[in-house]
């Protein structure tokens, strides 16, 4: 399946950049026009994860492996070629994982941001509860500030607010609604948390680097321990939380671009 995807650069080391849960390739833009600016030598694929954005919807049973498959495709169909290096934040760093195991052969390495390849508890998934609460919004609006209204009345922050009312689309009614199917998307953020993805890091070859955000809770630090015993180096950005993209973008990519593992 072709995903919506735009790129960034015009270099050859071909570099994808996936976004986390309820997200879209937009969201990471700015990482990609900066480390482009830093490292020219890179071209950049953002894709829409299957199920989010403008990309197709979810497919019934949709895992992780299904989602990996889909970028692995787009990024062929898109022109990219040998190894891939697959940075991915949160939902979009388990892909990676699953990516590397689905095709050793196709993934140079993987970058985590802020995520481990441990199981997500429910009770830990901040995903999971903003996913509760879009359940419960009408699926349609007069306009986006009514939407988003409604999202900060059931508790939601207006920044969250702000950010999630970007997945919303005109209704052909008039009004706005969801551009994304939200009850596949809970099912499969359901399913998909309780995958252990270990295997990618303890494959021969794997070639892994982690870094987490200090006032996040997603990478724990028996998960960084784990890690490091199996050659993945964890770095912290202690004032960062889960969006470590957002809360220290130049501390990011020093860290990209200064340990970046070579093709």
């Amino acid at each position: 399946m072709i995903l919506e995807s735009f790129q960034v650069g015009e270099g050859q080391r071909p570099t994808v950049l996936l976004h986390g849960f309820l997200g879209t390739g937009r969201n990471l833009r700015s990482l990609a026009t900066a480390w482009s600016a830093v490292d020219p030598g890179r071209r950049f694929l953002l894709a829409d994860l299957t199920g989010h954005g403008s990309s197709p919807r979810l497919p019934p049973g949709a895992t992780l492996a299904t989602v990996a498959g889909d970028v692995l495709e787009t990024a062929r169909a898109a022109g990219l070629q040998g190894p891939l290096e697959l940075v991915g934040h949160s939902l979009g760093g388990r892909v990676s994982l699953a990516a590397s195991l689905r095709s050793p052969a196709d993934v140079a390495s993987v970058t985590l941001l802020d995520i481990s390849p441990s199981p997500i508890p429910t009770s830990q998934s901040e995903s999971g509860k903003v996913m509760e609460t879009l359940l419960t919004a009408p699926p349609t609006a007069p306009d986006r500030k009514a939407m988003r209204a409604e999202l900060m009345g059931r508790g939601l922050s207006a920044h969250l607010s702000d950010w999630l009312v970007m997945n919303l689309e005109p209704a052909p009614e008039g009004g706005v609604r969801w551009r994304f199917d939200r009850e596949s998307l809970s099912e499969f953020h359901l399913r998909v948390n309780g995958e252990n993805l270990w295997a990618a890091l303890e494959r021969p070859g794997a070639r892994v680097r982690c870094i987490r955000g200090g006032r996040a809770h997603y990478v724990s630090d028996a998960d960084k321990a784990r890690m490091e015993a199996l050659g993945c180096p964890v770095a912290t950005l202690p004032e960062a939380g889960h969006f470590v993209h957002v809360d220290a973008p130049d501390a990011l990519l020093r860290w990209l671009t200064q340990d970046a593992p070579q093709p």
